[in-house]
């Protein structure tokens, strides 16, 4: 039952949206040993703008979060 959400910057075609949606079930099922039939993938996009409030919301101060960004969201818009 994994469920990826990947949220971007807008802009990016639905092929490039699907092919990445499609390697990182990949990867996914790599790393963890599952099969692609119970990986789930959401693609989210948002203004720079948007970004700024999305990040501070998820991403900032989120104890959760595995993999930590190295960049000032500032910078984006």
């Amino acid at each position: 039952m994994p469920h990826i959400s990947l949220k971007m910057l807008k802009g990016r075609t639905d092929e490039q949206k699907k092919l990445a949606a499609d390697k990182l079930a990949e990867a996914l099922c790599d790393a963890i040993g599952c099969t692609p039939n119970h990986i789930s993938v959401s693609v989210e996009d948002y203004t720079a703008e948007e970004w700024q409030e999305v990040f501070k919301k998820e991403i900032a101060g989120n104890d959760s979060i595995v993999r930590k960004p190295d960049y000032d969201p500032k910078d984006l818009l």
